[in-house]
């Protein structure tokens, strides 16, 4: 009986030991677990800037991610695609292995009172018919501006359609204002083409990691540890002159960066919040339906005003 006793508080003490190593072992691989983030780009501007010509700055963007190693998804409009220019855009991103998905046509708000359901399946297909033909097509759609429908039947109407044209949303879970910063930057290379373009750099950089980083708080926040993010950037000369960097960025400071389409297995990308009105970045839709931040989230998520009062006083 007495070695029965201490062969059982033998067995106990291991199964105790293994237990403590095993949690210390989940809690350290949890720790060590890198946040991992995918890159996409929105409309596909087909024009000159300053003194960058389409061609030049379009292929630096492709360079970049070559460089390291990265397949993106372009979510293109449609009405400036049928030139020379805009077909360039297209077939450049569609041979160099990256998707050709969905942004409509004219890039209309669908939050605006005067923008009806019929309209907005207009504005899908009509880009469908000219993004279908790539051989990188992606069958995925981007909503201008995050806007997801102001009322409750366009949201739920417009998903319906989706689902029957075999559209899937492509969310981001990154919203940021690089579109404001390219503003600035496009607007102070056209008064002096030689200036000094150190500080938007800079700036471009922090301001997009720090959103990241934002955004991958609150999902943790929400219980989505380790998912897969996507960030929103657009097709401009702030990402022809600096993606690079900011990919290596967000490696130095401990991310993983992955190709677009397989970030979006991740489950996450399956929720649809029913916030009303809808849209924003995912993570930030999630956790207004939470109901837990109100006090905290700001609307919109992302806009230049918040970015202006540094920039002004940064000079940029």
């Amino acid at each position: 009986m007495i070695k029965i006793f201490k062969l059982a508080c033998l067995v106990s003490v291991s199964v105790l030991l293994l237990s403590a190593f095993l949690i210390e072992n989940v809690v350290l691989v949890r720790e060590s677990k890198k946040p991992s983030i995918s890159f996409t780009f929105d409309d596909g501007a087909t024009q000159d800037i300053g003194p960058y010509k389409l061609d030049i700055w379009n292929q630096f963007i492709l360079d970049h991610l070559k460089a390291h190693h990265l397949k993106a998804i372009l979510f293109s409009t449609g009405y400036n695609k049928t030139t020379p220019e805009g077909k360039y855009i297209l077939s450049s991103w569609n041979d160099a292995g990256h998707k050709i998905a969905n942004h409509t046509f004219t890039h209309p708000n669908f939050n605006d009172k005067k923008t009806t359901l019929g309209d907005f399946e207009s504005e899908l297909m009509l880009n469908d018919s000219i993004i279908r033909p790539y051989s990188n097509y992606y069958p995925q759609f981007r909503f201008p501006y995050l806007k997801e429908g102001n009322t409750s039947e366009k949201i739920t109407g417009f998903r319906r359609i989706l689902q029957e044209k075999g559209y899937k949303i492509g969310h981001v879970t990154v919203d940021a204002s690089d579109w404001y910063i390219n503003g600035r930057l496009v607007k102070r290379i056209k008064e002096n083409p030689k200036a000094d373009l150190a500080g938007f750099k800079k700036f471009y950089l922090d301001h997009l990691l720090s959103r990241a980083t934002y955004y991958e708080k609150l999902s943790g926040k929400l219980g989505y540890e380790g998912i897969h993010h996507v960030i929103l950037l657009h097709h401009n000369l702030a990402a022809a002159l600096f993606l690079g960097d900011l990919i290596q960025h967000f490696k130095n400071n401990g991310w993983l960066v992955t190709d677009a389409d397989l970030a979006y297995e991740d489950p996450i990308y399956s929720n649809f919040p029913t916030n009303v009105p809808a849209g924003e970045s995912l993570i930030w839709a999630l956790a207004k339906q939470s109901g837990k931040f109100e006090g905290t989230l700001r609307y919109p998520a992302e806009d230049g005003e918040y970015e202006k009062p540094l920039m002004d006083k940064l000079g940029l």
